[in-house]
């Protein structure tokens, strides 16, 4: 089941093709984006957006499980490439805590601020500041905030370490963290390899790694989403998971225990293919 597909003149010319429809469909949407408030509203055409373009990019979704209806909500998962940034708010809502670097992408910045994606600064001396952004955004919104804890995107052969510095709002709080896996697949649900994982599908940086393969070619943001084209999309599977007991703890432990909890069912899951 599922093979990367190899590269030819044909599904070249056609992720040619299908890159020149999707940013069309960005520059069309931009107009709507432009008006709307930041806040619900915002979030909510962010979702249907998103899943504009994730059909043009051939990226389909399989959920298992439903978040919790607690409020303030916060969602944390681990991280593999940049479309997590459009499935997650397809699938489940809401929006994100994101490293301040995106902030000055070209366009995606400006996108996401309008669809309510909050970014923070991860330098120690604006740490201060920074938890207190989280704090505010988590607490004072309907929906759903998604972190991802690894502080970075990875290769996808494991689960990093989680950064304990933005959980320090949680201590002692009304705030309910809720993990959930991410696996990618084959479209058919068939495995991938760790070594197409990293060559292939994940986004990410050879420096930031601590095991699994490498990638001979690592590439741009644009590129990656090309090259996704080029293969002809993938599936996306997420699994809720319940929030557990964490009352008691310091950020550390939290960090600690959510991080045991993603990385033991990422592994678990990441060499089971799923039924169609």
């Amino acid at each position: 089941m599922g093979r990367v597909r190899k590269q030819n003149v044909f599904n070249t010319t056609g992720a040619v093709f299908k890159f020149i429809i999707f940013w069309l469909l960005v520059v069309v949407q931009l107009p709507i984006v432009l008006i709307l408030p930041r806040g619900r509203l915002s979030v909510r055409y962010m979702r249907f957006f998103m899943r504009v373009l994730l059909g043009v990019s051939g990226v389909r979704i399989r959920v298992h499980g439903a978040l919790s209806s607690h409020r303030p909500l916060l969602v944390i998962s681990n991280h593999i490439s940049i479309f997590e940034i459009a499935t997650f708010p397809v699938a489940l809502g809401g929006s994100f805590i994101a490293k301040k670097e995106m902030e000055h992408w070209p366009l995606v910045g400006w996108v996401s601020r309008k669809f309510g994606v909050v970014f923070i600064d991860r330098r120690p001396s604006h740490a201060i500041d920074a938890l207190k952004q989280v704090q505010q955004t988590v607490a004072n919104v309907s929906y759903p905030i998604f972190l991802f804890p690894e502080g970075t995107t990875t290769n996808g052969a494991y689960v990093k370490p989680f950064k304990s510095t933005l959980f320090n709002f949680v201590e002692n709080s009304n705030v309910v963290v809720q993990p959930l896996v991410m696996n990618y697949r084959f479209r058919d649900g068939g495995v991938i390899s760790d070594t197409d994982m990293a060559q292939h599908f994940a986004y990410f940086n050879n420096s930031n790694q601590d095991m699994g393969p490498a990638c001979s070619r690592e590439r741009s943001a644009f590129g990656q989403l090309f090259h996704i084209m080029v293969l002809g999309g993938f599936l996306v599977e997420l699994t809720v998971l319940p929030p557990p007991p964490l009352a008691g703890m310091d950020r550390k432990q939290i960090a600690e225990t959510l991080h045991k909890i993603v990385s033991d069912k990422y592994m678990e899951l990441k060499d089971k293919p799923i039924k169609q």
